[in-house]
């Protein structure tokens, strides 16, 4: 019989339940929500109170045991600083647990811890323009990509219809300039004839 055995053990050994719950109470102070089963969640609760309750003491005593608990500067910081004076008024009950049904696979059931003061971000209304105007940006380029791999194919396809048109247009205008040229070089050699006389 289990008459007074308090606690789960949720088929680990001791070492690795303290250290699940410390990766889990982590998680949970950083991202303030997190996605479990129901009963590590339902014991997730003492540990996460516990930690808490450090914070709202505030004392460097408490903050060095928070520390040898959590293990990270940056969470220990911010349990003191930011979550724990926000329960300064509550007595306890720092989490909540919602219910989301059960895992795919296994069916265990789930659940979602959050810390009470958790606020989910506003997402702004988009109107419908605004919505438009978006999957339009998003189609656009798609429609620019198109356009211009048709151009290079038409432009390769001109090429291989005319190459030698193409050629003696080329041959055009490098002779083109050459012919300018050629002038200057007869004047510039007049100038040199006058200037030896």
């Amino acid at each position: 019989m289990r008459h007074r055995v308090a606690g789960r053990k949720l088929s680990r050994h001791t070492r690795h339940r303290e250290l699940m719950f410390r990766n889990m109470v982590v998680s949970l102070l950083q991202h303030e929500r997190i996605k479990t089963t129901l009963a590590k969640g339902k014991e997730l609760r003492g540990w996460a109170d516990r930690i808490i309750s450090l914070g709202k003491q505030g004392t460097l005593h408490a903050r060095r045991r928070a520390f040898a608990f959590l293990r990270d500067e940056g969470i220990v910081k911010r349990l003191f600083d930011e979550i724990a004076p926000k329960f300064k008024d509550r007595e306890g009950g720092y989490t909540r647990i919602y219910r989301l049904g059960w895992r795919v696979g296994d069916a265990a059931p789930l659940s979602l811890v959050e810390l009470a003061t958790y606020v989910p971000p506003e997402e702004k209304k988009k109107s419908a323009i605004k919505k438009a105007k978006e999957v339009i940006e998003k189609v656009a380029p798609k429609r620019k990509e198109k356009l211009e791999k048709k151009e290079k194919v038409e432009k390769k396809e001109k090429e291989k219809v005319a190459p030698k048109k193409v050629k003696k247009a080329e041959k055009a205008e490098k002779e083109a300039p050459k012919a300018k040229e050629k002038p200057k070089k007869k004047a510039s050699a007049e100038k040199t004839k006058e200037k030896g006389k």
